[in-house]
């Protein structure tokens, strides 16, 4: 039968990759099961370390200093991209070729791990080294390991500290009612007074639900919780900055491009960390002139929402020892660091707090202080069908005449639905 990604998403959904990884080979989630020595033929499955100078680090630094250390192993690199990531594994797994080594985003472990695809770590690992205490949440499931993170990216509001200036605005918003009065008072000549559609709308409305006080799912991720006031009043507060016409869902910028805030075309967006090297690659001047600032979104409580991604092993792999090492040498302080600067991201180490690249990042530096507001989305072993549905199902209440009340009650229909699946 031909595996489609309609098919293979289907089966995931429904709970049958169990069966499918079972044809597979006898993959094992039990901690502790890769004794032996590390050696043989390993695959890694990364959406990180893009371009030339991203395989560059990845093949001759980390990898290199890998096989230095282990010699009897050889690591092939399957390279692909986060829009593809969730099909090749899924895909992988149904068809019994599932790489030995996964990098995969935050809120992906609880999915995999339940349908028995990664292996449980060793506790020991998750004091291996400083890592930061809210960094290491999502690598768990029901309380077990089955992860350890690479790199953060984390979701803030930058601003142009000139346009403040010259409105006289001396301090940034302390909540939404702030945040929408100042959005309206930037706004003129063209310019929108604040940005928050050039990432990912998932993401952006998860980062104003948790700044609102609530939560994406009950604690064992089988109960829906954002359909309450706190979901719609975020997806209403988009409404509301289009309505005041301080912010427009049709000028959000592509992944790459320069934003809204480098051009001078908004004053205040949406963002992640890796913002930082992308201006001082394309417009260096704002950083040279301290033109930039950022903060954390705050409403009931100030929240950064924590993505990133972390690395795991198969529980299908032939050399699982050598899968193992590979894991552990990716989420070592050199190859953090080595990722977090190539990529702009923010290094989980508490050990990696005082480095150069940190200090010279001032948007890595505020989201390491900031951790203890880092909240992550995921949570639910249904997340990866859930996850592709928020877009599409919250972008007509902001595009259109839906209202947000209707939008968030839809998803949250599409989510228990896909709950009561697995």
């Amino acid at each position: 039968m031909e595996l489609t990604r309609r098919s293979v998403l289907a089966a995931i959904g429904a709970g049958t990759a169990a069966a499918a990884l079972g044809a597979c080979g006898t993959g094992t989630s039990t901690a502790g099961s890769a004794d032996g020595p590390a050696e043989g033929e390993i695959r890694l499955l990364t959406p990180i370390f893009e371009g030339a100078d991203g395989k560059k680090l990845l093949e001759k630094e980390i990898l290199g200093s890998f096989r230095k250390k282990y010699p009897d192993v050889r690591v092939n690199v399957d390279y692909t991209t986060y829009a593809q990531l969730n099909e090749k594994i899924t895909t992988g797994l149904a068809g019994g070729l599932l790489p030995d080594v996964l990098m995969m985003g935050v809120g992906w472990i609880p999915p995999f791990a339940a349908k028995k695809a990664i292996a449980e770590l060793p506790e020991k690992l998750a004091t291996a080294h400083d890592y930061e205490k809210r960094v290491l949440e999502p690598s768990r499931y029901e309380g077990r390991l089955y992860a350890l993170p690479v790199v953060l990216d984390t979701r803030i509001v930058v601003y142009r500290k000139d346009h403040f200036a010259a409105a006289g605005i001396r301090k940034t918003p302390a909540n939404w009612a702030e945040l929408r009065a100042v959005a309206k008072q930037l706004t003129k000549g063209g310019r929108i007074g604040f940005d928050p559609f050039s990432i990912d709308l998932r993401q952006c409305w998860e980062t104003f639900l948790f700044a609102n006080g609530g939560e994406l799912f009950g604690a064992d991720g089988r109960k829906v919780l954002f359909t309450d006031a706190r979901g719609v009043e975020a997806l209403q507060f988009f409404k509301d900055l289009v309505q005041d016409g301080s912010a427009d869902y049709a000028r959000k910028t592509e992944l790459g491009a320069p934003t809204n805030v480098q051009t001078g075309e908004a004053s205040m967006t949406m963002t992640t960390s890796a913002l930082w090297n992308q201006v001082k690659e394309q417009t260096p001047d704002l950083i040279e002139n301290d033109l930039l600032g950022a903060f954390v979104l705050a409403n009931r409580r100030p929240a950064m929402l924590q993505g990133g991604t972390l690395v795991t092993q198969s529980a299908s792999s032939k050399h699982p020892a050598a899968a193992r090492a590979l894991v552990e040498h990716l989420a070592t302080p050199d190859s953090i660091l080595g990722a977090a600067r190539q990529r702009g991201s923010v290094p989980g180490l508490k050990d990696l707090d005082d480095s150069g690249y940190v200090k010279e990042n001032e948007f890595v530096d505020l989201s390491l202080r900031s951790m203890g507001d880092a909240c992550s989305e995921g949570g639910t072993p249904a997340w990866m069908e859930i996850r592709e549905k928020i877009k599409p199902t919250l972008e007509p209440a902001i595009v259109g005449r839906q209202s947000a009340k209707d939008a968030i009650a839809e998803l949250g229909r599409l989510a228990e639905a896909a709950i009561g699946r697995m």
